[in-house]
């Protein structure tokens, strides 16, 4: 392949600016925001998960407890009947006055139970709630970081890609000249070793870094001006320098 010498000089601008994409890109899908957030999502899905698990237990106690309070106001109210019976002197048979007492007696028993139950609930409904109240302030704390993590990830990745899109302006301005044929052969070596082309000086492929051995080398510099030099070593596309060596 033949090509105009400043034509072949132009692939190390383009090499160059290549390079700062290839870094830009690097940065921006290695930002350390990006892990941060990844760590905070997942810190975010468990305590949320367990905010479910505590509201959850929250709603249930709060039935257990209207349940516990709607059962303890029936055995009152069933006992202040038979109080108010008692009292009234309406039941004088001997048998259904003991019978009357004796319901008393359980009523009050089951009323304690009922009672004692009633405060466990809600001793219980307490104890759940101050854990909801926990989990939900240290979501609302990682939520918070989270939104700053990528309020800062966005930020960054803005300017990248504008230092991105100056540098493909600038790549623009160093491919003019450049023949396609010589470009289309470029990217593909890009494609292939991560650069396309590479400088040659005193006597070493600036590409792979190895140094050219003497009878390459001679072949290399027999080759004319405008003929578009490959490193023996890595197939790299080789620019001539004034320090070339050859």
């Amino acid at each position: 392949m033949k090509a105009d010498p400043t034509a072949q000089a132009a692939l190390l601008e383009l090499q160059a600016q290549d390079a700062i994409i290839a870094q830009l890109q690097h940065r921006r899908n290695t930002l350390p925001e990006i892990a941060q957030i990844t760590e905070l999502e997942a810190r975010a899905k468990e305590l949320d998960g367990q905010r479910i698990e505590h509201d959850t237990a929250v709603s249930d106690l709060t039935r257990d407890q209207k349940k516990a309070d709607a059962e303890v106001e029936q055995v009152k109210t069933r006992r202040a009947r038979d109080e108010e019976r008692l009292g009234s002197g309406a039941v004088s048979n001997p048998k259904d006055l003991a019978s009357l007492q004796h319901e008393l007696v359980a009523l009050e028993r089951r009323i304690g139970t009922l009672e004692d139950d009633e405060l466990e609930i809600m001793e219980a409904l307490e104890e759940a709630q101050a854990r909801l109240t926990n989990v939900q302030g240290d979501l609302d704390v990682v939520r918070a970081e989270l939104g700053q993590k990528i309020a800062a990830r966005d930020a960054a990745i803005v300017v990248l890609d504008e230092q991105a899109t100056d540098a493909q302006a600038e790549r623009g301005t160093s491919a003019v000249g450049v023949p396609p044929d010589l470009i289309a052969l470029y990217d593909k070596l890009r494609g292939q070793y991560g650069t396309g082309a590479a400088a040659l000086r005193a006597r070493r492929c600036e590409g792979c870094r190895l140094e050219i051995n003497g009878a390459d080398l001679r072949e290399l510099a027999a080759q004319p001006e405008d003929e578009v030099l490959r490193c023996p070593e890595c197939s790299r596309i080789l620019i001539r320098t004034p320090e070339s060596g050859l």
